[in-house]
Order: structure tokens, then C-alpha cells, then sequence
């Protein structure tokens, strides 16, 4: 039989430490929406510019999920 218990104990740990990853991939993806916008400055072209923009709506998206996963895990929290 399953120690529910023990595992209760290791919920707040472990959302803790999935909103600290959240966190920190939020400061990564920061740094890659500044670089982008600095390469959406220059003044590139052809492929060079599908892929900034590439970058810029993956990136977008990304923001986008970690916000979803942080209110998970704040409503994780709340429990």
C-alpha cells in the first residue's frame, strides 16, 4: 500500500521546485526576447529574417506555456 502521506509531505517540495524551473526558464526566455528584438532591428533579410521571426513566435509561445505551468502550479499551491 502507497504511503500517501509521505507523499503529501513531498507535494509542496516538488511545486516549489517546479516554480523555481519556471522561474529560471522565464529569465531564459527573457534573454532570447531581447536578442530577438535587437536581431528584429538590424536590418536583415530573406531567410535570415523568417527565422528571427521564427524564433520570436516560438519563443512567444513559450512565454505563453510557462505562464499556463506557473498558474498550475499556483493553483497547485493553493491546495
Amino acid at each position: 500500500m502507497p504511503d500517501t502521506a509521505g507523499s503529501e509531505n513531498q507535494k509542496p517540495d516538488e511545486v516549489a521546485r517546479l516554480r523555481v524551473l519556471a522561474h529560471d526558464l522565464s529569465n531564459s526566455l527573457e534573454a532570447i526576447l531581447q536578442a530577438t528584438y535587437l536581431l528584429q532591428q538590424a536590418k536583415i533579410e530573406g531567410d535570415g529574417r523568417r527565422w528571427v521571426e521564427l524564433i520570436d513566435s516560438s519563443s512567444q509561445e513559450a512565454i505563453r506555456i510557462n505562464r499556463e505551468i506557473r498558474k498550475a502550479l499556483r493553483s497547485l499551491s493553493a491546495e
